[in-house]
């Protein structure tokens, strides 16, 4: 007896004490082989029993039951041993595959049915594209065709199970960006709700075509530039351009025309042109992008993962690192629901500050400057706790630094008028004190002795002697006439 693989059921059968037992591979939780000494090959299946996270749900319903929890099996045959080995490792991982897949689409909003385009009414359609996500899948990778229909758009290649149904309903916002300094030209679509391309759960469905082809070039060596070849290769490649742009420019207008019909007013759906003049590089995920801004988005459309932020979504943007002395800055881009994570695109080079400035102006969006990173989930979450104090307190003006230096600057206005007035009051008591000394000096003999006699008194001491009134009046009258007297007892020539 052999094990056997039923992958029409999902199950194995594995033969225990002489009879076939089966087990869905769902209970699988790992399948090993290994190989003793003695070439006895040894076949390892240990299930999923009560105690591991993915089983606790099936204990709590069959507490009563007996679990198997591992077997091993031994064979002769090596390759037979790896080949059930690898048989079972491909059904476990086509399943887990499906059983998520199913699990995302069951989170999906559900669409209405595409009405497709009679006779009467023929489909607008764009040839030979390419899908971005890509279908799952192994094989070739084959380009499609885009139909307009009456309700909805629809991709699809020659292989029946690669198709995709994008509704005019479920879209938020379409671009058309043509090829300029890119490879691509292509058409992008923004979705309300998330459908499934493949087995990939996505918002964001793009068509594009490359413009250029691949060129290998067999001579080595630099080719002049005015090779005939290499000037009719660029022709062909300009030509190749022109008319890629001419045919997806001509689905567009014919799209547009379809959306302008009543029925289709309230949408308010147009293919949006970026503007590439307002570009600007950043980092919005991990690698550096070049992002455009649209009449109502801000988008980057070449790299994946794609970025669409909606301009009439955005509460606030601050702009971080702004400072002397910085090559680069950097975005946060603060949404009206707080409830989602602020984005941020990171190393923006200094020198487009100004422009974006202009831009957000244009955009009627308030804007911040503010020389560090702010710690946003941490400030989401002071305001989603207590709005009203949040809107008390100024709401963003804490964010706004011409306030914060303006009132740095009163506060040390402030303490220079505190400074000067200490310092003219100071200065007013050495003038006093100077008038003071002053006074004191230009006081005659008479006064001094007056005020001398008045505090002798005070202290109760007695008056000097007529005597000794005279000799200090002597002796202060030599003091004050011993210069002239001096000059008169001068010889004279």
């Amino acid at each position: 007896m052999m094990i056997q693989v039923d992958q029409k059921n999902d199950t194995i059968l594995l033969p225990i004490y002489g009879s076939m037992v089966p087990f869905h591979v769902s209970t699988l939780k790992t399948v090993s082989s290994q190989q003793d000494t003695n070439r006895n090959c040894f076949i390892r299946i240990i299930f999923n029993v009560p105690g591991t996270p993915s089983n606790e749900s099936n204990f709590l319903k069959n507490q009563g039951a007996i679990y198997l929890k591992e077997v091993s099996f031994r064979s002769k045959d090596p390759r037979h041993t790896s080949e059930v080995v690898q048989l079972i490792k491909t059904l476990r991982r086509n399943f887990v595959t499906r059983e998520s897949e199913k699990a995302e689409r069951a989170t999906l909003v559900s669409q209405e049915k595409l009405v497709l385009a009679v006779n009467k009414y023929k489909p607008i359609r764009l040839l030979n594209l390419w899908v971005r996500p890509v279908f799952g899948g192994r094989g070739r990778k084959l380009s499609g065709t885009l139909e307009a229909h009456v309700n909805g758009l629809r991709y699809s290649t020659s292989r029946p199970d690669e198709r995709v149904d994008i509704m005019f309903v479920n879209i938020k916002h379409a671009f058309f960006q043509p090829a300029e300094k890119e490879l691509i030209t292509l058409l992008h679509f923004h979705l309300h709700n998330h459908i499934m391309v493949g087995n990939k759960k996505t918002k964001d469905v793009q068509f594009y075509v490359e413009v250029m082809d691949m060129v290998q070039t067999i001579r080595g060596g630099k080719r002049s530039a005015y090779d005939p070849d290499e000037i009719e290769e660029e022709q062909r490649e300009r030509e190749r351009k022109n008319k890629i742009k001419m045919d997806f420019q001509n689905f567009v207008n014919r799209v547009n025309d379809l959306w302008g019909q009543p029925r289709f007013k309230g949408l308010h759906l147009e293919f949006d042109q970026p503007f590439r003049e307002l570009g600007f590089h950043g980092v919005p995920h991990k690698a550096s992008a070049f992002l455009v801004p649209t009449s109502s988005c801000l988008v980057e459309l070449i790299e994946t993962p794609f970025l669409v932020i909606t301009l009439s979504e955005v509460e606030i943007v601050n702009l971080e690192r702004i400072g002397l002395g910085q090559k680069n800055f950097d975005m946060a881009i603060v949404f009206k629901d707080f409830k989602r994570n602020v984005m941020r695109i990171d190393s923006i080079p200094s020198t487009s500050v100004d422009s974006i400035k202009e831009w957000l102006d244009t955009t009627d969006i308030k804007y911040y400057e503010s020389r560090l990173n702010m710690n946003w989930p941490a400030v989401l979450k002071t305001i989603t706790d207590d709005p009203q104090a949040f809107i008390d307190n100024g709401g963003w003006e804490f964010l706004n630094l011409e306030a914060t230096d303006s009132d740095s600057e009163e506060t040390s206005e402030d303490t220079d008028q505190e400074s000067e007035s200490l310092v003219e009051s100071e200065d007013e008591e050495e003038e006093n004190s100077e008038e003071d000394s002053e006074e004191e000096e230009g006081k005659t003999w008479e006064e001094l002795e007056r005020e001398a006699s008045k505090a002798d008194k005070e202290k109760g001491d007695e008056p000097d002697s007529e005597d000794e009134r005279r000799r200090k009046m002597k002796a202060f009258g030599k003091s004050r006439a011993g210069p002239s007297s001096a000059a008169s007892k001068r010889p004279k020539f």
